[in-house]
């Protein structure tokens, strides 16, 4: 049977056909890997997500953690998933094979992961959280810190968090409190509180490591005085076994509208409900260097963030997926131009405006998976450079493509969920169908890792400018070069490409203008605007290269994907007509508004 989860079709077009990752096993890195134990990994992949992921998805929406004032309660179905998940070692899936990983390319590993995000998003947020945990300390870590958390991390027996907002700072981490103060064996003692940090507190593995950003007495103010620290929730000893409780205290837990199966807390370090040591606050180790946190942090962050466009990708995919189902086997209506109201009723996907809707989930998920999928070959091409203008290149694509990955998937395939209950119609508004929990879970993601606004701030005031530009000449080039291969083509490919260069070359041309203009204020007061503008363009260029790589092939799945890559063109770039227009204009009616006039 097909499933409804992710299309193992789309996978394969997308790896094989499009990126054709099959190359990468030329590099050393990859030399031992093959198309065979890549189809093995996404195979274990789809089998572990369908049999041990996707079964309990609604009963942990219906049956969320809980905390008595002395523990957390999970449904038990959590710990077994997690424990076929690390049994499959697939935690450390892209690792390093010195610290017991696979070492799979990112790209293939991001498709098997998929799977998982799919089936269930708040089960598989404890594994991606610990997966970027882990990969950080790899990077940035000292050996003894790799020995101690990341390893255990790897085999399984000890998850990750991330340890950033506070409550009175938000995602202004420039204004968190939490201090750090050094100890004479070369710890720090950490006090402050934490919020909104998922997978902060459970009983599913022997132990958490956190991540925590805060500052040391004596540092510059702002995000320049910020350290990254591990805190475990448990001391480790020497020879690797559990320690003494640390004075990490869940001091509760946070109900959300969707991910209900996470833990999402409120933690306190310092507090003093546990002294280990027999002295005052939680025990914490130096990563690096001191007020260098932030930077080690993006590490995580930053694959954090493909990550919450994968998941959001996969919620829009399945909800997509499921809908189709719906409207092939939902019986309703009968054509426009039926006469007989006594002729038996039609599937409601021969409707048209039933098919715009699927349509455009298509055009939405299928796009925003092959812009994932693009970016974590580009993190595999920079890992692997040797030549350091290669890797600078790479580096810096992924870098101006990175918040487009995170917050365009956030957006529009949360409105392919939307779609996807509007297929259901009625049945879509109740919880006996999946699609209203796709939506409530995916609702979460424009605000995960950075706001939409956030993003928008970071790509029009930062990306499109850094190294006088270089990010954003990188990214014309590859646009110039699928514009030229679809000249090449001909015919209406051609025709798109005209229009893709038109659009691309009118953003550029607004660009200049809204920093020309001398009013930088109102040019950030729309940039939420830009990069819903700049990630349109992007993903109607990803839809002409998918529609290059299926050029020449027959059957329904090619003709499919030549579908919504008219779709797109037609139905989709146009939307960016009337946002560069406004950009232009550097208008300042947002600013203008004050607080009184509400």
């Amino acid at each position: 049977m097909r499933s409804t989860l992710i299309s193992r079709r789309d996978l394969d077009f997308l790896l094989y056909e499009w990126l054709r990752v099959e190359e990468l096993t030329a590099l050393p890195r990859f030399t031992e890997h093959s198309k065979d134990t890549f189809d093995g990994f996404l195979d274990l992949c789809e089998d572990l997500a369908t049999r041990h992921f996707a079964p309990h998805n609604k009963l942990a929406d219906a049956n969320e953690p809980t905390f008595d004032g002395e523990r957390v309660t999970i449904i038990p179905e959590v710990k077994a998933a997690i424990e076929a998940f690390s049994k499959a070692n697939l935690i450390g899936a892209a690792m390093d094979g010195e610290i017991g990983g696979l070492q799979l390319p990112a790209t293939v590993e991001a498709a098997g992961f998929s799977w998982f995000q799919a089936a269930n998003v708040g089960t598989a947020g404890y594994l991606f959280l610990t997966v970027g945990n882990a990969n950080l300390l790899a990077a940035h870590g000292t050996a003894d810190q790799i020995d101690r958390f990341v390893k255990p991390m790897v085999e399984g027996r000890f998850t990750g968090t991330m340890c950033l907002s506070e409550p009175q700072a938000g995602s202004s981490l420039a204004d968190i409190v939490t201090r750090a103060e050094p100890r004479s064996d070369g710890s720090y003692r950490l006090f402050g509180s934490k919020m909104w940090i998922s997978g902060g507190d459970h009983e599913l593995t022997d132990n958490i490591v956190h991540l925590v950003l805060a500052k040391i007495p004596g540092g510059q103010a702002g995000t320049k005085g910020i350290s990254l620290f591990i805190v475990p929730k448990f001391l480790v000893n020497d020879d690797g076994s559990i320690g003494a409780r640390n004075d990490v205290a869940l001091a509760g837990l946070n109900h959300k509208m969707g991910y209900r199966g996470t833990t999402n807390t409120v933690l306190n370090f310092g507090e003093g409900k546990h002294t280990p040591d027999d002295a005052p606050g939680a025990v914490g180790y130096l990563i690096g260097e001191p007020h260098r946190g932030l930077s080690y942090m993006f590490h995580m962050m930053n694959e954090a963030r493909l990550g919450v466009g994968l998941g959001a990708t996969a919620l829009g995919y399945t909800g997509y997926l499921k809908s189709l189902d719906y409207a092939r086997e939902r019986r309703q209506g009968r054509a426009v131009t039926a006469k007989d109201p006594a002729a038996p009723q039609v599937p409601i996907i021969e409707h048209a405006d039933v098919r715009r809707m699927l349509l455009a989930q298509k055009a939405y998920v299928e796009g925003a998976l092959a812009l994932l999928l693009y970016c974590n070959k580009l993190v595999d091409l920079r890992r692997t450079a040797t030549d350091p203008e290669t890797q600078r290149d790479n580096t810096l694509l992924l870098e101006i493509l990175t918040g487009v990955a995170k917050s365009w998937p956030s957006q529009w395939c949360l409105e392919a969920n939307n779609l996807a209950i509007q297929v259901h119609g009625g049945y879509g508004y109740t919880r006996e169908y999946d699609v209203e929990q796709h939506y409530r879970d995916n609702r979460l993601n424009p605000i995960h890792e950075g706001t939409h606004g956030i993003q928008g701030l970071d790509l029009l005031g930062r990306k499109v400018i850094q190294h006088d530009g270089a990010s954003l000449r990188l990214l014309a080039a590859r646009i110039e070069q699928t514009v030229m291969a679809a000249a090449e083509v001909g015919g209406e490919w051609a025709e798109f490409g005209g229009q893709l260069d038109a659009s691309w070359q009118r953003l550029l041309t607004v660009t200049g203008w809204m920093f020309g203009a001398g009013d930088i204020a109102a040019a950030m007061a729309n940039s939420s605007i830009y990069l819903e503008a700049f990630g349109h363009v992007v993903l109607t260029w990803i839809w002409l290269e998918q529609a290059l790589a299926a050029h020449g092939n027959e059957g329904d799945f090619y003709e499919g994907k030549r579908a919504a890559a008219r779709y797109f063109f037609r139905y989709e770039l146009p939307r960016t007509g009337p946002q560069l227009d406004l950009l232009e204009l550097t208008d300042r009616t947002t600013l203008d508004m004050r607080d009184t006039w509400f």
